[in-house]
């Protein structure tokens, strides 16, 4: 069975938009200035999109206890979670961090961007726990 690309033309243009991020400040710049640039190339582009989106994880179904937040740099359109980095290698805490982003908010895709790669490569994650309502 063909697994479907997930949200295509929207990856598509989020990717985009991430590429000109990078070819604008090149690869050294803070995690915050390309988080800025993406936030004004959205704006730009008409994209609807939460920043810092503070997620709550439950430690149980049972009840309702929160432990800490974790902030989502970008969610776009409530469908894809983007996770901006500037840093030399995506390790596996930053997939762990995004999976979990992904089963908290109940998304399918989260895109990581590592903006300090020479070429830029997002990487997608797919939530394969996702329970379709």
């Amino acid at each position: 069975m063909k697994q479907e690309l997930l949200h295509p033309e929207l990856s598509y243009q989020i990717t985009g938009l991430c590429f000109k991020a990078h070819n604008i400040l090149g690869r050294f710049a803070k995690e915050k200035q390309y988080c800025d640039l993406l936030e004004q190339l959205l704006i730009k582009e008409n994209i609807k999109y939460q920043r810092e989106v503070r997620i709550e994880f439950r430690l149980s179904n049972q009840n309702n206890d929160f432990i800490g937040g974790n902030i989502a740099d970008f969610i776009i359109k409530d469908l894809i979670v983007i996770e901006c980095k500037a840093k030399r290698f995506i390790v596996k805490d930053d997939y762990y961090q995004i999976q979990r982003y992904l089963e908290a908010t109940n998304l399918k895709l989260g895109l990581i961007v590592n903006f300090r790669d020479r070429y830029l490569k997002p990487k997608r994650i797919i939530n394969y726990s996702h329970h379709s309502h």
